[in-house]
């Protein structure tokens, strides 16, 4: 059953067109329109649209269309335009008349006859195009019109300008051959600017996308296949959809209707180009079929008038005109002559000196699997090492296929698993891998079976195997291996632990690794080595050598090297609030990854240019990149990670569910890799969460497992975003007691790594416990080198908050002015602030702080400021004296102070008194 679209897709520009042209007729200025497209492009179901719109504006809609046999049939068009006139009460008598009119006899002259005939006709259609309604005519299917439709048409077309009448009608511009009588008539009219045409052009690869969303619900996962099968004609997308094994047996029948109208050369050759694919070449052509020149040009000028092909460039090469043309052409072969053309094809192309690949497909196809195979071979590695690795893995594919039992198949796998892992289809590279090592095992050679380990370890990362089974892999292959091997499996086990951000460790390998290597370069080894640099703070020295490696790599073409350079520098300065380099190489990095078609460094980098986004501000452009990251990351796990990182902390405040959704499953995630880098910005995320819903508790656990996980390894780089979160939260719950044991404790490793981007993240804290402390000026000067701090490193979320706490201290300090002003400029960065971080800032212009207490919380405030004790609020509120405490201890966290008499300080600014 043919699937269909509830809504028209890819056509707002041709709607908005029409949408004019009626506005036009119904001003009394109507005209011929014409939508012309291939069979299948959806010009029925764009006349549809307009006819109901025209409904909609008041149009009086009336609707013909011709069928195939109408060119003999005089007015067979017109009878259908009268028949419809019919139908409505108050046009029936000039459809009678339309009718008789065309039963009418020619007497004397037959020409005079016909121009009378076109008169009459064309004047009774404008007598009811002049009723107070203005009126829509569609006309579909003008290909088989006749002439004397046509001829009426025509006059009618000259007259509309001046009638409230639009003509719309339809044709295949594929159905247009030299003796359809409708092709001179259209050029002459749009020649002489009579009709206006339109040609409704086929759907790309994102309309495609989104017709099969509207048809199924979502976009399928084979979206890419059904675009290139369909070539974008709406109608083929909705018969794939719904038969997407094959050619569908409705356009292969139309095909092939089609191709029996042909002559018998051409429909020979049609089935002889078709096993050469949806391109062919014109001497390879001649060469399979043997036939004289004059035949195959005359074969080739009626295959193109019917469109079943056109010539590209200088004639010596062709297309078929949609790819299911060619598909239903050859299933049409039989099986034995298929393999007969199929080895021709082989031979003629190995003769003319034809792409490996080619040769090969055709060998295969011909089930020659002993000569097929060297060419795919051949022309995998020749792919491989253009950084073609999507036809890389396909041919690995075909060599796998075709070769022989003696093969070396283990060689062919490891190909093919690194390719599969070029791709991102980490799925098939894990299984290639197995299956090189158990075949390198059974051969005996322990040494080349440890080789495929980096490579495989790699992968079993992106599918989620944590540091301890990687390591455990490669330490097993130690023991199996020996020279550059071992030097390789040190270098790999170097960075699993930088991965983890085990510093000590992945020196101690890299060390190693660098003394069995002697005097053998290892790029991935000196990028391993540069990350870890940078991470040790050691940030000029680093990002030095990582720019070495992209230099070296790719200078020597090495594509994987220089991709994973990129990734590292890109990513670690992301991390390092080193965003200015982070923008830099990683955009520069997402380029070079596209071209040489490294899909999962391209999206894992795309994620965290998301990253910087969200870090920076730009909270749309960081969702956008993260979900398209989401989105391309087929199977990489660090790049689903970090994208749902990254839209957690976009949705912070503007949707804390979906917030809570994203940070969950990435520290689920992340949690099961066991990696610092993959669960830690989960658990800020979440921290920051609980703050914002005046959960301090909360804040804390997360916080605390977040300094657990860092101290582990002495990280300062992911715990730098705890220190001001943790900070807030032991203050709202704890007080400044509790605050300062946590900013002395997490100081110790950021002031021992010294890396520079998270320094700020100290004074930030400081100042916030000297403010919770009533020491205005200590933490005045401290809240103003973090706000220095962190709009020099351009970090938006503390960049904010460091504002509001500046206010805030302004505001106790008796700074009208700079606390509204500070306020203003947070809202200018973020927009719509959090409840949470207004606590204690002065009034803005369009609310009172007052909201930010409950209404019971402003009575004991009020008390509170008239110098009441709890007891006595208490009795004047006939509440209990710990409920009051509870009131003063939630007014004490909203407003972030720490005595009474600062809450009445607040209270004055907010309800001054007369």
């Amino acid at each position: 059953m043919t699937l269909s679209s509830p809504v028209l897709i890819g056509r707002n520009d041709l709607l908005e067109l029409a949408d004019r042209r009626l506005s036009e007729a119904a001003q009394g200025r109507g005209e011929l329109l014409l939508l012309a497209g291939e069979a299948g492009i959806g010009k029925t179901r764009l006349l549809r649209e307009i006819s109901r719109r025209a409904g909609a504006a008041g149009f009086t809609v009336l609707g013909a269309a011709a069928v195939p046999g109408d060119t003999e049939v005089a007015g067979g068009l017109l009878t259908d335009l009268g028949a419809a006139l019919r139908r409505d009460p108050s046009t029936a008598a000039t459809g009678d008349r339309i009718r008789l009119r065309l039963r009418d006899g020619a007497e004397g002259d037959p020409e005079r006859h016909r121009r009378l005939l076109v008169a009459d006709l064309t004047e009774m259609i404008e007598r009811v195009a002049a009723a107070p309604r203005p009126m829509l005519i569609t006309l579909e299917d003008l290909h088989w019109a006749d002439d004397l439709t046509l001829d009426v048409l025509a006059r009618l077309a000259t007259r509309a300008r001046a009638l409230p009448i639009l003509l719309v009608g339809t044709y295949r511009s594929d159905e247009l051959y030299p003796r359809v009588p409708m092709r001179m008539w259209r050029t002459r009219l749009l020649t002489q600017r009579h009709a206006e045409e339109i040609r409704l052009p086929r759907l790309g690869r994102d309309d495609t996308a989104a017709l099969a969303a509207a048809i199924t619900g979502t976009i399928p996962a084979r979206i890419a296949t059904v675009f290139d099968r369909s070539d974008g004609i709406p109608l083929h997308v909705e018969e794939f959809l719904a038969a997407p094994d094959g050619v569908p047996d409705t356009l292969a029948d139309a095909v092939l209707l089609r191709a029996e109208q042909l002559g018998p050369d051409a429909r020979e050759l049609a089935g002889v180009a078709s096993v050469l694919g949806r391109s062919f070449d014109l001497d390879l052509l001649v060469a399979i079929t043997g036939l004289a020149p004059a035949t195959i040009d005359a074969a080739l000028r009626e295959l193109g008038e019917r469109f079943f092909v056109q010539a590209r460039g200088d004639g010596l090469a062709y297309d078929f005109r949609h790819a299911l043309i060619r598909d239903a052409l050859y299933a049409d072969l039989t099986p034995l002559r298929r393999r007969d053309l199929h080895g021709k094809a082989a031979e003629a192309a190995v003769r003319a000196g034809f792409a490996a690949a080619f040769v090969s497909d055709q060998f295969e196809r011909a089930q020659r699997f002993p000569d097929a195979f060297p060419y795919a071979v051949s022309a995998a590695a020749e792919a491989a090492a253009l950084f073609a690795h999507q036809e890389a893995a396909e041919l690995y594919r075909r060599a796998l296929r075709t070769a022989a039992p003696g093969a070396d198949r283990a060689s062919l796998l490891a190909a093919y698993a690194a390719e599969l892992a070029a791709i991102d289809d980490n799925l098939g590279a894990d299984r290639a891998y197995s299956q090189a090592h158990e075949l390198w095992i059974e051969a005996g050679d322990p040494d080349a079976a440890a080789g495929l380990l980096p490579g495989w370890v790699a992968v079993r990362h992106l599918l989620g195997d944590g540091l301890d089974e990687r390591v455990s892999a490669l330490r097993a292959g130690l023991a199996q291996s020996a020279g550059v091997t071992r030097a390789r499996l040190h270098a790999a086990l170097a960075a699993a632990y930088m991965l983890d951000r085990r510093l000590t460790e992945a020196l101690a390998d890299g060390s190693m690794a660098r003394r069995l290597y002697g005097a053998i370069p290892d790029l991935d080894l000196d990028a391993t080595v540069g990350s870890v640099l940078l991470f040790l703070g050691r940030l000029d020295e680093g990002c030095e050598l990582l720019e070495s490696v992209i230099e070296r790599a790719r200078a020597a073409n090495l594509e994987r090297e220089a991709a994973r350079a990129y990734r590292m520098l890109g990513s670690s300065t992301s991390v390092l609030v080193e965003y200015d380099r982070a923008e830099r190489w990683l955009t520069a990095g997402i380029a070079y990854a596209e071209r040489v078609e490294r899909f999962n460094d391209r999206h894992y980098m795309a994620a965290h240019l998301a990253h910087v986004r969200w870090a920076t501000g730009d909270l749309a452009g960081a969702e956008t990149q993260a979900r398209a990251a989401l989105a391309d990351g087929r199977g990489g796990i660090t790049t689903r990670i970090t994208a749902l990182h990254v839209l957690g902390y976009a949705a912070l405040v503007s949707d804390p569910a979906a917030a809570r959704t994203a940070l969950t499953e990435a520290a689920e995630l992340g949690g099961a890799m066991r990696e610092l880098q993959r669960v830690s910005p989960a658990w800020w995320g979440l921290a920051e969460l609980a703050l914002l819903a005046d959960d301090p508790g909360a804040a804390i656990a997360r916080c605390e497992e977040g300094w657990a996980a860092s101290a582990a390894v002495g990280d300062a780089s992911y715990l730098f975003p705890y220190v001001v979160t943790g900070t807030r939260a032991y203050l709202g719950s704890g007080g400044p007691t509790a605050a300062r044991e946590w900013v002395t404790r997490v100081s110790e490793p950021l002031l021992e790594r010294g890396i520079p981007g998270t320094l700020g993240a100290l004074d930030h804290a400081w100042g916030l416990i000297h403010l919770a402390e009533g020491q205005t000026g200590k933490a005045r000067t401290a809240l103003a080198a973090a706000a220095e701090f962190w709009t020099a490193r351009r970090r938006f979320w503390e960049g904010t908050a460091v504002r509001l706490d500046q206010a805030r201290c302004a505001h106790r300090s008796r700074r009208p002015g700079e606390a509204a002003a500070l306020v203003t400029a947070a809202r200018s960065t973020f927009g719509v602030l959090p409840a949470a971080w207004l606590a204690g800032t002065p009034a803005a212009a369009d609310s009172t702080e007052s909201s930010l207490l409950t209404a019971r919380e402003l009575e004991v405030a009020r008390l509170v400021a008239a110098g009441r004790t709890d007891r006595e609020i208490a009795g004047q509120l006939v509440i209990s004296p710990r409920t009051v405490a509870a009131h003063v201890e939630h007014i004490r966290t909203k407003l972030g102070v720490a005595r009474r008499t600062q809450i009445a300080g607040w209270l004055a600014t907010v309800e001054p008194t007369s």
